[in-house]
């Protein structure tokens, strides 16, 4: 998983401002499973609340999907589970997950990366 590419943080409307968590984008990859396993999946951006994925097999809202991210930089990986809350059908083809009860642990993982990326932005 690459992490060097465009990091930037989004407030492209309105709604990213009243978010609870900014996002950052990345070049990075995900697998998760929801309807079907699907593997090694772009990252478009994560924060703290969750994640936007680029793919072209799109899970109908509310459906519960089960995430493995990758973080090489600080040598961890997560399983989390989380909520498909939209999906985009139409080209580039995304779907936006909300994390669901973040441990501690996984909170912290997520955390330190999102410090990093924050840091490399500087």
């Amino acid at each position: 998983m690459s992490e060097d590419a465009s990091i930037q943080e989004r407030s492209e409307n309105a709604n990213d401002e009243s978010r609870a968590h900014p996002r950052y984008e990345v070049t990075a990859y995900v697998d998760y499973t929801g309807s079907e396993v699907l593997l090694y999946h772009r990252i478009e951006n994560i924060s703290l609340g969750g994640i936007c994925i680029q793919t072209a097999a799109l899970e109908d809202i509310g459906t519960t999907v089960e995430l493995v991210i990758n973080f090489p930089t600080l040598d961890a990986v997560i399983s989390v589970q989380g909520e498909v809350v939209w999906a985009n059908r139409e080209p580039p083809q995304d779907v936006g997950i909300r994390f669901n009860a973040l441990d501690d642990e996984q909170r912290s993982v997520l955390r330190q990366y999102l410090d990093a990326l924050r840091r490399r932005r500087g």
